[in-house]
């Protein structure tokens, strides 16, 4: 054998190497399952039954709200407690609370709390409204360049006993606005007082 023949033949018997290194490389350090796994969005969790169930964002402890604004009820159980309504220098004015079941029943009628909805945002508290009864207008809950609503989405299923975190976002209403009535269907209205 010419020492031509030679190289060429070590040459591909190293190129060979290479690619079964590569392979066996590539094969290595996964499950040994290919199927793609079913994405969970943060702060849900999959019952015994198979429900979705919401929970508290995961991650970071929720703080503990001091004040309450108000506290309404509504169906089967359920409160809504106003901890703030701040005004912010971007023109917004964001409202934040919790929703409790109160009752001995999971609660998932959350679908009225989405409102009439266009461009859904799914499971939320898109159907929320403020109502500035001195200026006598009505403000919506704002959306994203998608549509999606600046609120509390991914709202299914809310255990007994479970206290889930809320916030929506809207327009501020003019300075001299100091409290407006906030309104999430199946729930009675509440009075709340604007801060900031």
């Amino acid at each position: 054998m010419s020492t031509r023949h030679s190289v060429t033949v070590r040459g591909g018997v190293a190129a060979l190497l290479v690619t079964v290194l590569a392979f066996t490389t590539a094969g290595c350090g996964g499950d040994g399952d290919n199927k793609p796994k079913a994405s969970q969005a943060p702060g849900h969790s999959k019952s015994p039954d198979g429900a979705a169930r919401s929970q508290a964002p995961t991650g970071s402890a929720q703080p503990t709200p001091t004040e309450t604004l108000a506290t309404v009820n509504g169906e089967a159980g359920m409160t809504l407690t106003v901890n703030s309504a701040v005004r912010d220098a971007g023109g917004f004015l964001t409202v934040s609370g919790q929703l409790k079941n109160t009752g001995g029943q999971p609660f998932a009628s959350t679908a009225a709390w989405r409102g009439n909805e266009l461009n859904s945002s799914g499971a939320s508290v898109a159907g929320v409204t403020l109502v500035d009864k001195l200026g006598k207008k009505r403000y919506y809950v704002l959306r994203d360049t998608d549509g999606r609503c600046l609120c509390t989405t991914g709202l299914t299923i809310i255990d007994p006993g479970q206290t889930v975190p809320f916030f929506a976002q809207f327009p501020a209403p003019p300075s001299t606005t100091t409290e407006v009535d906030f309104s999430l269907p199946t729930f009675a209205t509440a009075t709340v007082k604007i801060s900031g």
